[in-house]
């Protein structure tokens, strides 16, 4: 995805859910931070995204510009209605959100650490291998990420798993 993606489906989803405010939870939230990010960062074709003051209106979303709507057919991207609840992130996320000014309403992005402790805690192949890239270009900074990892909503045995897996990415 490019910048105005998902800046054109925050002012979709907005208007769909009649909330001016629409928080963006995956991946192509790097583009908040970082509007020219690294083309391997954006190889995704959706934006995880739901409107702030009504999260319960997602599906409303997912539904009319989500995977192989009209929408998508048109455009070739689309937006995955999710919930506040989908991403595991550390205390303190909301207060570091980017905000990106989309016309008359707003599109939130996870800050950039956030969003790799929350890829990381989601345990997939292809958030790991974001995560790493992301590392790779030195857009996130092992301290902060460990500093925040304390922070995260998780058991002891899991936190100490992915400690150890940042630590092993950046002894590489």
């Amino acid at each position: 995805m490019t910048r105005s993606e998902p800046e054109h489906l925050v002012r979709a989803a907005a208007e769909i859910a009649n909330d001016r405010e629409i928080v963006i939870v995956g991946s192509q939230s790097v583009l908040g931070q970082f509007p020219d990010a690294p083309s391997d960062l954006l190889v995704s074709g959706e934006a995880d995204l739901y409107p702030r003051h009504f999260p319960e209106r997602a599906d409303l979303i997912d539904g009319s510009i989500g995977e192989l709507s009209p929408f998508h057919q048109t455009f070739g991207y689309y937006a995955h209605g999710v919930g506040p609840e989908t991403a595991t992130l550390p205390s303190g996320w909301e207060d570091r959100l980017v905000q990106v000014p989309v016309g008359g309403v707003r599109g939130f992005c996870l800050e950039i650490h956030d969003l790799a402790l929350s890829k990381w805690a989601g345990g997939r192949e292809k958030d790991r291998e974001f995560v790493e890239s992301a590392v790779r270009h030195g857009l996130v900074h092992r301290r902060t990420l460990l500093a925040r990892l304390a922070d995260m909503p998780l058991d002891a045995p899991r936190r100490t798993a992915l400690r150890e897996v940042i630590e092993a990415v950046y002894r590489r």
